[in-house]
C-alpha cells in the first residue's frame, strides 16, 4: 500500500514554485528554468568544544536545535586530533547538528525570516559577507533566545548557532537574489540604516 501524505504543501515552497522561478528567471536574465537558484538544505550547527565534557551543556544545546527544528540533532565528532585543545579524531564530540531539507527546510525559513529575525536586538539586516565561493550562505546567531519555540527556562544557558543555506547556484549575486525573494533582509551598503 502506497503512503499518503497528508501534510500540506508550505506557503514559501508553494510560492517558489508558481511564481519566485519565473521573476528569477527574468531578473537575472536566464535562458533556462533550471538555472534559477534552488534553496537545497538548511544546515543548523553549534559547536561545543570548550565544553565537550559539560553534559548539562550538551543536553541544552541538543534541545535547542531539537525543538527549533523539529528534528533530532546528530552529534559531529573530531575529524583530527588537536593536542592543544585536549581533541582526539573520533572520539570527542565537537558539536551538535541538524539537515533539515524538504517541506521542513521551508517551514523553518519561514519561521526564521517572520518570526525569529525580528526578534534579535538591534537588527538592521544580515551581513552580505557570508557568501561563499559557491553562492552558500553562512549566518550566525548569537543567542538562540531569538527563536519563540524555545521558553524562558530553556534559554537560561545561552549559546550560538550557525545557520548555513546551501544554494544550488552559479554564484553569490544568484543566490542573494534568491535569499532576497524568501524574505531575507540584508544590511544597506555603507552601513546607511
Amino acid at each position: 500500500m502506497a503512503k499518503t501524505e497528508a501534510t500540506t504543501t508550505p506557503r514559501l515552497k508553494a510560492m517558489y514554485r508558481e511564481t519566485m522561478v519565473k521573476e528569477l528567471q527574468a531578473e537575472l536574465s536566464l535562458d533556462n528554468p533550471h538555472q534559477v537558484p534552488k534553496l537545497e538544505k538548511i544546515v543548523i550547527s553549534v559547536g561545543i568544544g570548550k565544553k565537550k565534557d559539560d553534559k548539562r551543556h550538551y543536553e541544552v544545546v541538543k534541545n535547542t536545535l531539537t525543538r527549533i527544528t523539529g528534528q533530532l540533532p546528530v552529534d559531529r565528532m573530531a575529524k583530527k586530533s588537536i593536542a592543544g585543545f585536549k581533541i582526539r579524531a573520533g572520539m570527542n564530540r565537537v558539536g551538535i547538528s541538524v539537515t533539515l531539507r524538504g517541506n521542513r527546510m521551508y517551514e523553518f525559513l519561514e519561521r526564521f525570516v517572520n518570526v525569529s529575525l525580528p526578534r534579535v536586538r538591534d537588527f538592521h539586516g544580515v551581513k552580505a559577507s557570508g557568501f561563499d565561493k559557491s553562492g552558500n550562505y553562512n549566518l550566525g546567531i548569537v543567542e538562540q533566545s531569538v527563536f519563540p519555540e524555545l521558553t524562558f527556562e530553556e534559554t537560561q544557558l545561552l549559546h550560538g548557532l550557525q545557520i548555513t543555506f546551501t544554494i544550488k547556484s552559479h554564484d553569490a549575486t544568484h543566490s542573494r537574489k534568491l535569499l532576497e525573494k524568501f524574505g531575507i533582509p540584508f544590511e544597506k551598503e555603507g552601513g546607511a540604516k
